[in-house]
């Protein structure tokens, strides 16, 4: 992609037409949105590319290898493109592509990652900036490169796929939800700063779905002797699950669909009953961290001062 004109290929009846290329706008069908989704060679992201489809939308889906992308398409609406989400210039190009070709981005899906295991001191340094590249510096740079075109539209969406790790953490997970949790943050922030000009932030928190989040895609640090004991369960867990997670991830599609559709979406959307448990759990460990330390933390400012509105 470095220095190159993207290609968009057209999917139609199950086959990529390689002659296919951006020469003019094509304007989607009306009441069409254009969707741009990344990570769609499996689990969410072909998920989502699949629903999006099935509700009308022209959805232009990517991959670092778009040939292993699987998604039919009956109806000429699907483009994939590849795509490489730690290059800044590859990212830029592709929304310009998208744009140039459709005139608009409606909806961005940051979906592409993978998971990871490890005791934070297995983890090397190398292992976890690879991991924020992909998870959190990759989809802040494509949020970044559609919000001008969604700006001038004065609407649009982006969609982040976080994960109930991006509000809970543990033993072994801290790389992954490290990731998550700092893209929960920025697009907290994102939320309020970019709602007044029309668009939209939706933070999805899926628990166990069927993906290949614990196959092969799954990094795996070393092994150190003195966290076997504690990061063993996450490491057997990675190792078990895949393939019998409870989560269905076509059903996971349409509720975020749902959700972008609904006259007061929120926030943060989690899915699956795993993660509406552990996240609710995790909010009561909250409450009570806070209401039982709070003699000591509210006695820690000045007599004379005043609490700022939003706190510090």
């Amino acid at each position: 992609m470095i220095g190159k004109r993207p290609v968009l290929h057209v999917r139609r009846r199950g086959r990529h037409d390689p002659t296919m290329t951006i020469t003019s706008t094509d304007a989607p069908a009306p009441g069409a949105q254009v969707w741009l989704v990344t990570g769609c060679s499996a689990g969410f992201g072909q998920a989502l590319a699949r629903a999006a489809l099935a509700a009308g939308h022209t959805v232009i889906a990517t991959a670092r290898r778009p040939e292993a992308i699987d998604v039919a398409d009956e109806g000429g609406a699907l483009h994939t493109m590849a795509l490489e989400v730690t290059d800044p210039r590859a990212v830029a190009a592709a929304v310009d592509a998208t744009v140039e070709r459709f005139g608009r981005v409606d909806v961005l899906v940051n979906n592409a990652g993978h998971g990871s295991v490890g005791a934070v001191e297995e983890l090397t340094m190398t292992e976890l900036r690879d991991l924020f590249e992909v998870m959190f510096f990759g989809a802040v740079e494509l949020t970044r490169a559609v919000l001008p075109h969604m700006r001038e539209q004065g609407s649009g969406a982006v969609v982040q796929m976080s994960s109930m790790g991006g509000q809970l953490a543990m033993p072994g997970f801290g790389a992954y939800c490290g990731a998550k949790f700092a893209l929960e943050g920025l697009s907290e922030a994102l939320a309020d700063e970019v709602g007044p000009l029309g668009i939209r932030v939706l933070i999805v928190e899926p628990g166990a779905f069927r993906t290949e989040f614990g196959g092969a895609r799954m990094h795996r640090s070393r092994v150190m002797d003195a966290y076997r004991e504690t990061t063993a369960p996450s490491r057997d867990a990675v190792d078990r699950m895949d393939g019998t997670q409870p989560g269905d991830p076509a059903r996971a599609a349409q509720a975020v669909l749902a959700a972008l559709a609904a006259d007061s979406p929120p926030l943060r959307l989690a899915l699956g009953a795993d993660a509406v448990a552990a996240i609710r759990a995790k909010h009561a460990r909250l409450r009570h961290d806070l209401e039982s330390w709070e003699g000591v933390s509210l006695g820690t400012d000045l007599e004379d001062s005043a609490v700022p509105a939003g706190g510090a």
